[in-house]
């Protein structure tokens, strides 16, 4: 048993044999058995794991060896655990905190299928060591349900479709036909990231309006929102990709359309409803929220500049500004990039190749996960990564 009271202690559990692969906690639950709380992790296979306790505040701690949360872990909390975090640890293991509101003994040991399970399980026990002391006093706000960490939302917009080709190239490339490729691309791979999901505006060859893409996003609620395009231009020598946040004009004049639209509209920007306020709150509400907005789009355009030139070189070294319309949502960090010149030849041999859209795919999953290291909104499985994540550093 390991007690909490002074310096951390820490035990290892190294079983016989473990498989090499990754093994993937599926859920944990808690349970109240004999007067200790037993917390049961579901796993894909065997791991090798190590536990320890800190002080100051009660935790225990559980390493999993070669392994990662398959997703949001979340509990109920119990006279004894007052909260679950996980994070990435070491590249490729997973580090789970368990937070205590009282001193307790912990041990731990790993259930083989047949052992009473369905599959393998690693059990923690705790018990508490302040034993004929009266519990602690939980408070309303404690008692309430923890609300489960969601995923980032990313929309992706594959530019142009249907009777809006885009851009074409002279071998007949179509500027709506590869942009289309790649945001199928990167969709799968968001979706594959732990704490990360994706939609797109468009999954197949037919138009959307560009205000109806920004709908789309708003209506999902994204968090990022990243244009695929292809550019062109009417000489063959151009080439090279640039990245589009908006420019101060475009989010000027959004600000004038939000405003003069607001009596008829129940629109709501950064989650306040404008069509109730006067002119001058809901100009600075607009405001503020274009202001913020731009500057994140900033940030995210440079992640995604600094990720896309290990592909392609940039035709431009700056994040460029232009007043896009799909750039316009007040609320959601935004950005266009035009992946490569379609009008140069070389560059659309390269369009054309399914090796280069998918090199193009990791590089904006590698911008958007640069971003999002830093930038996770509160309350989603990034942000409490990121922040177990710095307690321990």
């Amino acid at each position: 048993m390991l007690g909490i009271s002074g310096m951390a202690a820490m035990t290892i559990i190294s079983p016989s044999a473990f498989a090499r692969s990754e093994v993937e906690v599926r859920g944990v639950s808690l349970h109240e058995v004999g007067g200790k709380t037993r917390v049961v992790f579901d796993l894909s296979g065997p791991v090798q794991h190590s536990i320890f306790t800190l002080s100051h505040p009660d935790r225990v701690v559980i390493d999993f060896d070669n392994a990662r949360a398959a997703g949001a872990l979340s509990v109920r909390p119990t006279p004894l655990v007052a909260d679950i975090r996980h994070a990435v640890r070491d590249r490729s293991d997973l580090r789970v905190v368990l937070d205590l509101k009282a001193d307790a003994d912990a041990s731990s040991f790993l259930v083989h299928p047949g052992q009473g399970a369905r599959h393998y399980q690693v059990v923690v026990d705790l018990a508490s060591v302040s034993v004929g002391q009266p519990e602690p006093v939980i408070t309303a706000a404690q008692a309430q349900p923890q609300r489960a960490l969601r995923d980032v939302v990313v929309c992706i917009d594959p530019g142009h479709g249907g009777k809006d080709p885009g851009a074409i190239g002279k071998r007949g490339t179509y500027e709506k036909t590869v942009v289309l490729d790649m945001a199928h691309r990167l969709h799968r791979l968001i979706n594959k990231e732990p704490g990360m999901s994706a939609f797109m505006t468009r999954t197949g060859d037919y138009f959307v309006t560009l205000r109806g893409r920004l709908v789309k996003a708003r209506q999902r609620r994204a968090d990022l929102f990243v244009s695929i395009h292809a550019d062109a231009s009417p000489y063959r020598y151009p080439k090279g990709s640039t990245v589009y946040v908006l420019s101060e004009h475009g989010a000027s004049s959004e600000a004038a359309r939000l405003l003069a639209e607001r009596q008829n509209s129940v629109d709501r920007v950064a989650g306040v409803n404008l069509s109730n306020k006067d002119n001058l709150v809901a100009s600075v509400l607009v405001d503020l929220a274009q202001s913020a907005t731009r500057e994140a789009s900033f940030t995210l355009g440079d992640t995604l500049k600094g990720s896309i030139d290990r592909v392609i070189r940039m035709h431009s070294n700056t994040v460029e500004r232009a007043a896009f319309v799909v750039l316009k949502s007040p609320d959601i960090p935004s950005a266009l990039i035009e992946t490569a010149f379609i009008s140069n030849p070389a560059e659309e041999r390269l369009l054309r190749t399914p090796r280069f859209r998918s090199e193009m795919a990791g590089a904006l999953l590698g911008g958007i996960k640069d971003y999002f290291a830093h930038h996770a909104p509160p309350g989603t499985v990034l942000a409490e990564r990121g922040r177990v994540l710095s307690e321990f550093s």
